[in-house]
């Protein structure tokens, strides 16, 4: 996957014939509306399957290792998002740069960038593997998590850990697809992995037959399987359609990738690891708060990847619109993005909060844990629809290169949870940490409105 480039000229190297229209949307040209809905249909989709990457894990451990399992995996699934956040560095990079290149007609510029966010991907994969493998006690120390939950977190993490670079090649490769319009391809090849973690989850966890049985190991296992799939399903085919092009390695276009994606993968990686803190105020609350944190989190992820998949849609519409020379476009299409995740998320509220019992059931049948849980959904719903405000209008902010200012805010009102989920806990215990979550999410999609009505992204470079 990472060999060198063949020689100018030969069938894999020419950009002659590639396809560079199939799969893709023109969110340049129509009505603004049914553009938006294209490019964000697709990629909508393929966060409800990211979702069930994670209910997927949840449900089978739940329902077969226990709460110890399904704590161990939640307080790790907490580091996993860091690796996720790192991840969307060189993604969130490529989705502007390329996206404005494919809006200006340079589509042979924007296949260079996808190759130099690959390589970027790549070494800070092997990083933070490495930083990741290291750490792991250390990590476990500070969430103070109890040893039963402490052994089954490592086991996940060491597993996961490894295959890191995996997990970031995919993430480049599926941003090189949404940067060009293509937002079904990425559905597709994601709609494959997420069938064969629904097969391979249970057959890794518990062993059946000939199958060794890995436990929490085989969660990760599953996963790192089903993404290495689908990196190996997406190169070629962006290759072959002229989306990525093996390039020498450029210092100037990494720089460019690296300096729009850092601000935004940065507050990532503080919002996740802010939730590692949360885990050591919650672990006095015990196991069952802890599995009940972990849980409530990602059933609640619904709601955050379909306002991803709105993001998305909204980077890459603003991002080739600028490009275009088309501002106004480009802010009629951030907001009618809103608009339909805010319709959805307001949806996700009312179930959270009329049903939340049942949805946990779902996942556990430990009665401690679903009484948590359930609080913690109640609580969190209000906040659904602001969570809608804050990924899309930041995302797309992000697709045309304004991504410090927005950035800042958020990881300053994100970083305000440490203090209150202290004192909150003191004063009404664990609910008081869900309060906290909740409050400040509504924060934050506030903070990022004034950012986007203030408009400034408007003249921000890419």
């Amino acid at each position: 996957m990472w060999r060198k480039p063949p020689p100018a000229g030969s069938p894999s190297w020419s950009r002659s014939t590639p396809d560079l229209t199939r799969g893709t949307v023109d969110p340049t040209r129509g009505p603004v509306g049914p553009a938006v809905l294209r490019l964000a249909g697709p990629a909508v989709a393929a966060g409800l399957l990211e979702a069930s990457f994670n209910l997927a894990d949840t449900f089978w451990v739940g329902q077969g290792l226990g709460p110890a399992s399904l704590a161990g995996v939640a307080t790790g699934g907490f580091i996993v998002w860091i690796v996720l956040a790192a991840a969307s560095l060189p993604a969130v990079g490529l989705t502007a740069v390329a996206s404005r290149r494919h809006g200006e007609g340079r589509r042979s510029a924007a296949a260079d960038a996808g190759y130099q966010a690959l390589w970027l991907g790549l070494a800070l994969a092997v990083l933070i593997a490495g930083i990741g493998l290291a750490g792991l006690q250390g990590v476990f120390s500070l969430m103070g998590t109890p040893p039963d939950v402490t052994a089954e977190g490592k086991g996940y993490l060491s597993v996961y850990l490894a295959g890191v670079p995996i997990v970031f090649g995919y993430f480049v490769l599926e941003a090189a697809f949404r940067a060009s319009g293509d937002t079904r391809t990425p559905l597709l090849i994601l709609l494959l992995s997420v069938g064969l973690n629904f097969v391979l989850d249970p057959l890794l966890i518990f062993g059946p037959g000939p199958v060794p049985e890995m436990g929490v190991e085989g969660v990760a296992a599953a996963t790192l399987v089903t993404r290495a799939i689908g990196c190996a399903v997406g190169y070629p085919i962006l290759v072959r359609r002229g989306l990525l092009s093996r390039a020498p390695l450029s210092a100037s276009q990494i720089a460019t990738i690296f300096r729009i994606g850092a601000p935004l993968a940065a507050g990532g990686v503080v919002f996740s690891f802010i939730y590692v803190v949360l885990t050591r105020i919650t672990a006095p609350f015990g196991t069952d708060a802890l599995a009940a944190l972990g849980v409530g989190h990602r059933i609640e992820a619904i709601s955050y990847t379909v306002s991803l998949g709105f993001g998305a849609a909204a980077a890459t519409a603003i991002g080739q619109n600028l490009g275009a020379g088309r501002p106004d476009r480009a802010e009629a299409s951030g907001r009618v993005a809103t608009r339909y995740a805010l319709y959805f998320t307001l949806l996700a509220g009312a179930v959270l909060l009329l049903a939340p019992q049942g949805l946990m059931r779902m996942f556990t049948q430990d009665p401690g844990v679903i009484s948590l849980g359930a609080r913690y959904l109640s609580i969190v719903a209000i906040a659904q629809p602001f969570m809608a405000l804050e990924l899309v209008l930041e995302s797309g902010m992000g697709g045309a290169g304004y991504t410090t200012r927005p950035t800042v805010a958020s990881v300053t009102l994100t970083g305000l949870r440490i203090p209150l989920a202290y004192w909150l806990a003191a004063a009404v215990g664990v609910t008081g940490i869900w309060w906290t979550i909740s409050l400040t999410g509504v924060a934050r999609g506030l903070a990022m409105s004034l950012f986007w009505r203030a408009g400034r992204w408007r003249g921000a470079r890419a």
